[in-house]
């Protein structure tokens, strides 16, 4: 029996490239053979999938299920969309711009370029307990060790790719390699969070950015920085400024050609044009940036790490 596809037509431009390559927390980019690998808990987190991801010449975004089989269609298709940034209008970032000439030579420069995310809240959760005061390269290993170990494993256009357990199997999970007895701790407050309803995409999304961070700061091991990461890159908020990022304001200094890193207030106005894009604006910035001045893009520190207080 074939293997279940969906497909997603772009609303506006998308660059799957430009995704698959794009390194930022968990995930480390790299290389691009024309095919996305993902492997993730489904939303509702008892179940995980691996999907591989391809783009055709129309631009139309193609998903090709691995097993199980028997997993809800739509809802591997709404998550992949979400993951992506497909879920939102891509023109109204053309008219972004459009509007901000600094903006449009950037889209010029990494065309199609659109924030991927992590896979849900609960894996940002999860990531931000693991990453905390560690290495991110090291602890990407720990991760896909503890993913292979405890979660599942998919073949996927010739690679095998780990999923991270769901809570219920995290929960079962009383120590491993790697990972100090407190951090074990938190995941577990993470994964009964998770259970608990507290970190679905859709209720973190219904709630707003500032009650969502909030929320998610009741979460042991979740302070203010991470909360911002879960809101910003795991939940799919993409009207939510960052104005604290050290990178970001000095590559907003030199692209905007002023004397000096753009202060809070000043990209604050500076945000204006870019709504109701602000989230993809910035990371445009820290990703495109260093490619349209000539520099070494690992010169700069992967987009999404550390996002610090945003900006309503």
């Amino acid at each position: 029996m074939p293997s279940p596809t969906f497909t997603i037509t772009p609303s506006g431009p998308f660059s799957l490239a430009e995704a698959a390559t794009f390194g930022f927390g968990q995930r480390g980019g790299g290389d691009w053979d024309g095919v996305l690998r993902l492997a993730f808990c489904l939303d509702g987190y008892s179940q995980q999938v691996g999907v591989e991801v391809r783009q055709d010449e129309a631009g139309d975004v193609h998903g090709t299920l691995g097993e199980p089989a028997g997993l809800d269609l739509d809802l591997v298709r709404h998550q992949v969309g979400r993951v992506l940034s497909l879920d939102h209008d891509g023109t109204e970032f053309t008219a972004v711009g459009e509007r901000d000439p600094v903006i449009g030579r950037l889209q010029a420069t990494a065309p199609g370029l659109r924030p991927p995310l992590f896979y849900s809240p609960y894996e940002a959760a999860a990531w931000s307990v693991l990453s905390a005061r560690q290495p991110a390269r090291q602890m990407m290993a720990v991760r896909e060790q503890l993913s292979a170990a405890h979660g599942a494993v998919f073949d996927l256009a010739g690679q095998r790719l780990a999923a991270l357990p769901t809570p219920g199997q995290l929960l079962r999970v009383e120590s491993f390699p790697a990972i100090a007895p407190e951090k074990m701790r938190r995941l577990h407050g993470v994964a009964q969070a998770a259970l608990d309803g507290r970190l679905d995409a859709d209720r973190l999304l219904g709630l707003g950015p500032e009650r969502a961070m909030t929320q998610l700061q009741e979460i042991s091991g979740i302070g203010p920085f991470y909360s911002s990461l879960i809101v910003i890159r795991g939940t799919g908020f993409a009207d939510v400024l960052p104005i604290s990022e050290p990178r970001a304001l000095a590559m907003a200094g030199r692209l905007y050609q002023l004397d000096s890193p753009v202060t809070q207030a000043q990209l604050v106005d500076l945000a204006e044009p870019w709504r109701p894009l602000r989230t993809w604006a910035i990371v445009l910035i820290r990703a495109a940036g260093p490619r349209l001045l000539g520099e070494d893009p690992a010169s700069s520190a992967r987009p999404g790490r550390r996002p610090a207080a945003p900006a309503d």
